[in-house]
């Protein structure tokens, strides 16, 4: 005669494993993670750091907000680009006639950068980003937002009003050329109503744009200032660290107002705006940074997962 309860433990035994598998699923689960990738100049190459980690931690953020530096990076990964192959196009850049600025202005010696180019006070702005923005075409298939993998808000910021701008859908190179619009630089853009120009203008670190997700974690690379050894910063330096000033003022109110879940600020230093041809100088300094951001997700997610 059978036991009749053998085909009852044989269910017991399947509930049990059927519960410990959806227990396992759900540690290895994460929440949804809003990402904010900040403004900055070449020190926004510390944001590929920072996706390394996503990477190892087998993470993909739920939606990415970006402004200027962090706009295009957050474009390059949300159009399916990894974070070695985003090093190797600023790596490319940097090495190349397209940017105009590799290892000019901050060492000290040699030609300033204000040297070599010639003005077009016309457009209001010193350089064009096509070259750019065309290598970015290179590498990426996305020519609208709708093409992109990850939701993406790229901000920009109205010169009229001085308001930012969220841009969600549309022309996703005329939205990277405009929150890319350094004033003084780069041309600002139109569009229609709008004269856009660079979003660190105004939001240079919008967490606040993906705030409706589980963890926010937001990514501040503005960098640090050191008194230099006559004490006397030369002009183009002044000129790029105030906006660094003013926006790590900015930052510093809605950390104070309403912070992120996760902040992280990478110690940059010796990094101008412009020092796209050190990219793996600025990862380097982004290191310890980006041990913490690794230490605070898993921390995240055991919480997430209890």
């Amino acid at each position: 005669m059978k036991n009749p309860f053998c085909r009852s433990g044989v269910l017991i035994a399947g509930l049990l494993l059927m519960t410990s598998t959806v227990v396992a699923d759900k540690k290895a689960e994460w929440p949804a993670i809003g990402l904010a990738l900040g403004s900055g100049g070449a020190g926004g190459l510390a944001h590929i750091a920072m996706l390394e980690v996503f990477e190892e931690l087998s993470i993909q953020p739920s939606v990415i907000s970006g402004s200027s530096i962090g706009a295009i990076v957050g474009a390059l990964y949300a159009g399916g680009l990894d974070s070695e192959e985003i090093r190797e196009l600023f790596v490319d850049f940097g090495d190349s006639a397209l940017n105009p600025f590799g290892g000019l202005g901050g060492d000290g010696g040699g030609v300033n950068w204000t040297d070599l180019l010639d003005f077009d006070f016309d457009n209001g702005s010193v350089i064009s980003t096509d070259g750019f923005l065309d290598l970015v075409g290179e590498r990426i298939e996305a020519r609208q937002f709708a093409d992109l993998a990850i939701p993406l808000k790229i901000v920009a910021t109205d010169y009229w009003t001085g308001e930012f701008v969220v841009i969600d859908d549309g022309d996703l190179f005329q939205a990277l050329k405009a929150s890319m619009a350094v004033p003084g630089l780069f041309a600002p853009v139109r569009d229609g109503d709008f004269l856009l120009i660079d979003g660190g203008v105004s939001s240079p670190l919008p967490w606040d744009l993906v705030s409706d997700h589980d963890l926010v974690v937001a990514i501040d690379v503005t960098g640090t200032r050191k008194p230099s050894p006559d004490g006397s910063p030369d002009l183009s330096e002044l000129l790029f660290k105030t906006f660094e000033i003013m926006q790590q003022s900015m930052i510093g109110q809605k950390l104070a107002a309403n912070p992120p879940d996760i902040y992280i600020k990478p110690e940059l230093e010796g990094v101008r705006l412009l020092h796209f041809d050190r990219v793996d100088e600025v990862m380097e300094q982004a290191a310890e940074a980006a041990g913490e951001l690794r230490e605070r997700l898993l921390e995240a997610q055991t919480i997430w997962a209890d």
